[in-house]
C-alpha cells in the first residue's frame, strides 16, 4: 500500500525558512519521482518542484531546494525567504513510472498517489 506522509508545516513569519518532509512507503522509492504541489486558499493546486529517482531536481522557485534520502525513503522541500503568498497546503505526490514520460514530466492530473498535505502559513 503506497503511503506518502508530509510533515513540517506550520505558522512562520515572512522571511523565515521551513523544511517539509515526505515519508514514502509501499513502493521502491528510488524508482519514483517525487513531486511537491501547493494549494493556496481559493486557488488550484500547482506544482512547486520535483526530484527524480536518480536525483534530478526541478524547481520553479530559486528560494526552494529539494532533496531525497533513499535510506529513509523521504523527500524534503526546503523553503527559505518565505512570503505570505507561499501560504497553502503542501502536498507530495508520485506517479507510477513509465507511460512514456521523461523524469519529472508529470502534471497534477498524472499523479497516482498523494499525501494528505501539510499546512504552511506565512504571516507578514
Amino acid at each position: 500500500q503506497v503511503q506518502l506522509v508530509e510533515s513540517g508545516g506550520g505558522l512562520v513569519q515572512s522571511g523565515d525558512s521551513l523544511r517539509l518532509s515526505c515519508v514514502a512507503s509501499g513502493f521502491t522509492f528510488d524508482e519514483y519521482d517525487i513531486y511537491w504541489f501547493r494549494q493556496a486558499p481559493g486557488k488550484e493546486r500547482e506544482g512547486v518542484s520535483c526530484i527524480s529517482g536518480d536525483d534530478g531536481k526541478y524547481l520553479k522557485d530559486s528560494r526552494f531546494a529539494i532533496s531525497r534520502d533513499s535510506a529513509a525513503t523521504t523527500a524534503f522541500l526546503e523553503m527559505s525567504s518565505l512570503k505570505p503568498e507561499d501560504t497553502g497546503v503542501y502536498y507530495c505526490a508520485t506517479m507510477n513510472p513509465g507511460g512514456g514520460y521523461e523524469e519529472c514530466e508529470g502534471s497534477r492530473s498524472d499523479m497516482d498517489y498523494w499525501g494528505k498535505g501539510t499546512l504552511v502559513t506565512v504571516s507578514s
